[in-house]
């Protein structure tokens, strides 16, 4: 299933960063886990709680396949907050993230 080899380009709203390219199964994957985990309530989440709430989305067989799913929860999050699918709270600290009201 994961033969193809189909990347997807990770997008950073960090200036002079540079995009990060990675599979598409693993984005759409941490994608889809992301945006279940982060509530569009006024609270939202915290951005370091994120990557457990991630993890507990996603199949153990797809988890052995992932790699490190802190690195890929914070690539597909700063992707994105870039493409408008979630925000930072203004003010929030720690860093709180919530779905973004379009």
């Amino acid at each position: 299933m994961h033969h193809n080899e189909e990347r997807i380009t990770c997008q950073t709203p960090t200036p002079g960063k540079k995009p990060t390219a990675i599979d598409k199964w693993k984005y759409d994957l941490v994608r889809e886990a992301i945006l279940a985990a982060v509530p569009a309530d006024e609270d939202g989440v915290e951005f370091k709680a994120l990557s457990s709430l991630v993890e507990e989305r996603i199949p153990v067989s797809d988890l052995e396949k992932l790699g490190s799913v802190s690195w890929y929860t914070t690539t597909v999050k700063l992707d994105l907050e870039v493409k408008g699918d979630i925000e930072r709270i203004p003010g929030s600290k720690p860093q709180r993230l919530r779905k973004y009201k379009k």
